[in-house]
């Protein structure tokens, strides 16, 4: 599988930090969870994700939760 070019990695960490989809966009770059995944997981598209990641757009209320939820959850299985 291939991983984050050097331009979408670049725009995730120059991204507001502050942003639900950065900090989630933020944790599958250190951890290399492809956008594909997350994309599957949540039933969105890959730019809607990447659109997230890079702070173009905020996740819906439904999906704000989800990603919530996703962020503990690789927060927790990375201690």
């Amino acid at each position: 599988m291939q991983g984050y070019t050097i331009r979408v990695a670049e725009a995730i960490n120059n991204a507001d930090g502050n942003l639900v989809g950065v900090q989630l966009g933020r944790l599958c770059l250190k951890h290399d969870i492809p956008v594909v995944k997350i994309a599957g997981y949540l039933g969105v598209t890959r730019q809607t994700v990447y659109a997230w990641f890079v702070g173009k757009s905020e996740p819906k209320p439904y999906y704000f939760k989800a990603v919530q939820k996703m962020i503990r959850e690789i927060k927790e299985a990375s201690n």
